[in-house]
């Protein structure tokens, strides 16, 4: 069965016990944009208990909110009971919840085109907030009053940046205000949801848009400074046509496509240090360090996001390196290999052809690099050692520090194309170290 025929078939069984159940919220308003949904939630008004009861593998994530995961062949599908939410004191949970009718469950609900439910039985949609209407006209409305939503749950103001950005939908006036008043409280919430939600806007689609959209709400200023900081930085126009820091950056942005998270904050980040390095000469504009001092923020930034080891280490090479491909056609071979070798060499030459295009559009460095990765096979840039450690302890050698300068001279050599055999390698060590130690 797929994916919704499985959330049909646990809807069909709640309906036959005697409860009243319907596909809800983010998958209503995929079908109706003709998308297919990520997942499907699944709201009723049966208690968590009594979904319990019908369903044989059920996990309570969130019980004393009246959620439920019901599994089904493996597969997990969030079941919610209708309910009403106390008042929200924490900026994120309801201080207490009862359980109540369909009409209850939805207005207290996020955005219109959220608060939709259909009912599989006979392909009816149940709109009790005109979010087909805000479909059709391609707006994000918060239901009710937007203040209160938001103060019910912060995240809600990236979340409906996040939904206007991927949809390519506008932010309904009142909406949109009601952000801007409370953009300076957004982080009552953890900084780990808030991750997740920077990292969607990058990753699924209209990125440009979104960080558009979170600088005239006043939220990046909040969550991400650094980035803000970069408005009005100015470049040398000879490499920097576009105009500022901040405008390269939304360029780079605007040119994603479903990237990967690490190339998406690399792009974001790439120059997230100029602001503090820019120098000015006269005439000329520098940021000396830029590179190095960016990998250093965006390791913090992404720490205070609550990304992966193996994200922030990733970027943070992405930023660190952005630039070392325009030395590329001066490095001696061997060099040149190790950095083509270099793990995350695909992915750092794809953020410098973004960055190309976003600015002078260059790309003659970029078209080198990979030129020379074409031309040269995997075993030049990664060859098999023609020596190891037992190799020199059979020449005479006393293990020690020594055996790991020799062992990378004899690779640099071999990377150089100086020597390509072990006969040729054990020739080059008598010939470079003849007293034995």
């Amino acid at each position: 069965m797929s994916a919704k025929e499985k959330a049909v078939s646990i809807v069909r069984h709640l309906r036959g016990s005697g409860h009243e159940s319907y596909l809800a919220g983010g998958c209503v308003r995929d079908m109706l944009l003709n998308k297919e949904p990520q997942d499907y939630d699944i709201t009723t008004s049966a208690k968590p208990e009594e979904i319990a009861k019908i369903f044989p593998d059920t996990i309570p994530v969130g019980a004393q909110f009246g959620v439920i995961l019901v599994m089904l062949d493996g597969a997990p599908f969030e079941v919610a009971s209708f309910r009403h939410d106390g008042p929200y004191l924490d900026g994120r949970h309801p201080s207490h919840v009862r359980y109540g009718s369909l009409r209850e469950d939805v207005l207290r609900r996020d955005f219109t085109i959220n608060g939709m439910v259909y009912d599989p039985m006979d392909g009816r949609v149940i709109d009790l907030v005109d979010g087909q209407k805000d479909l059709g006209e391609r707006a994000i409305r918060a239901i009710g009053d937007p203040r209160t939503r938001f103060e019910e749950d912060r995240l809600r103001m990236i979340r409906a940046v996040r939904f206007a950005a991927s949809l390519q939908f506008a932010v309904e006036e009142k909406t949109l205000a009601a952000i801007r008043e409370l953009a300076s409280t957004v982080t009552l919430v953890s900084w780990e949801r808030i991750g997740e939600e920077i990292t969607r806007i990058l990753t699924e689609g209209g990125a440009r848009r979104g960080f558009e959209l979170l600088d005239d709400t006043g939220l990046l200023s909040v969550l991400l400074p650094e980035v803000a900081a970069m408005k009005g930085v100015e470049q040398s126009r000879d490499y920097h046509p576009e105009g500022d820091v901040f405008t390269h950056t939304l360029l780079l942005l605007g040119q994603l496509e479903a990237p990967k998270e690490t190339l998406a904050y690399g792009c974001l980040l790439h120059d997230v240090a100029k602001p503090v390095c820019v120098r000015k000469e006269g005439e000329r504009i520098t940021f000396y360090g830029h590179m190095e001092r960016g990998a250093e923020m965006a390791e913090a930034i992404l720490q205070r996001l609550k990304r992966s080891r193996e994200t922030w280490e990733r970027v943070a090479y992405l930023v660190r390196s952005h630039l070392r491909h325009t030395q590329a056609p001066n490095m001696r071979l061997s060099t040149l290999k190790r950095f083509l070798g270099e793990d995350g060499i695909g992915e750092l030459l794809e953020l410098t052809r973004i960055d190309a295009l976003a600015a002078n559009g260059d790309l003659s460095h970029y078209n080198f690099c990979n030129a020379k990765l074409a031309e040269l096979k995997e075993e030049e840039i990664h060859p098999q050692p023609l020596v190891r450690g037992g190799d020199l302890i059979a020449l005479g050698f006393t293990p020690g520090p020594v055996f790991r300068q020799i062992l990378a001279q004899v690779e640099e050599a071999q990377l150089g194309g100086e020597i390509q055999s072990r006969q040729q390698a054990i020739e080059w060590i008598n010939r470079n170290y003849p007293n034995r130690g």
